[in-house]
This record gives C-alpha cells, sequence and structure tokens, in this order.
C-alpha cells in the first residue's frame, strides 16, 4: 500500500511540473530552455520537479539577491489603462459630454460644424 501511494505522489508531481511548465514564461525557468526542464523532471523522478517547482517559486517571489529581478525593466504592468483617467478615449468622451452639457445648459439646440 506504501508504495502504491510513493507510486501515486511521484506521478502526481511528474504530471503537476511537466503542466506548470508547459505554461511558464522564460523568466520563470532561470534561463534554461523548456526542453531541458522536460528532461531534468522526468530523468530525475522527485528532484526534478522539486526543483522545479522549487525554481519557479524562488522566481516568482523575487528570491535570495533579486534572482528574480527583471533587469533593465522595470515591474510588469497592465498593457491598458489603469484608471479612467489615464485612459485617452476615456477623457475624450467626457470632454464631449461636458461640451454638450454646457450647450444644452446655454440653450443652443444645433451643435456647432
Amino acid at each position: 500500500m506504501f508504495r502504491v501511494l510513493v507510486g501515486l505522489v511521484v506521478v502526481g508531481l511528474l504530471v503537476y511540473s511537466l503542466a506548470d511548465l508547459s505554461g511558464s514564461e522564460e523568466e520563470d525557468r532561470a534561463g534554461l530552455p523548456r526542453w531541458l526542464w522536460v528532461v531534468i523532471i522526468v530523468l530525475l523522478p522527485v528532484f526534478g520537479p522539486v526543483t522545479w517547482i522549487a525554481t519557479k517559486q524562488s522566481r516568482r517571489s523575487g528570491g535570495s539577491g533579486g534572482r528574480g529581478a527583471r533587469p533593465g525593466r522595470g515591474p510588469r504592468r497592465p498593457s491598458g489603462p489603469v484608471a479612467p483617467d489615464d485612459d485617452p478615449d476615456f477623457l475624450w468622451r467626457l470632454e464631449q459630454e461636458k461640451r454638450r452639457q454646457e450647450r444644452r445648459d446655454r440653450g443652443d439646440t444645433d451643435p456647432p460644424r
């Protein structure tokens, strides 16, 4: 029974590590190519998956000595606007609405051309 449980844990670690590796980014892989990580995980049944999980976690959390830092680049930021006042389309629509409201307040019915 114990052998079966150990075998399931080893297979579970293997499957989890390979699935996690397939969705990883280059900076999570500590400079090693994906194929080399696959070889390490498959050929070293317990040590390989544990090494992968530890390496990825240390990279995500910043690790020791800034190993997870992104040299030459700042922290990750979303690609789009974060706040409404950072969005040029929102500011343009806000300005248009403000102009419409001012025209209504003055009593203008036809918009200027």
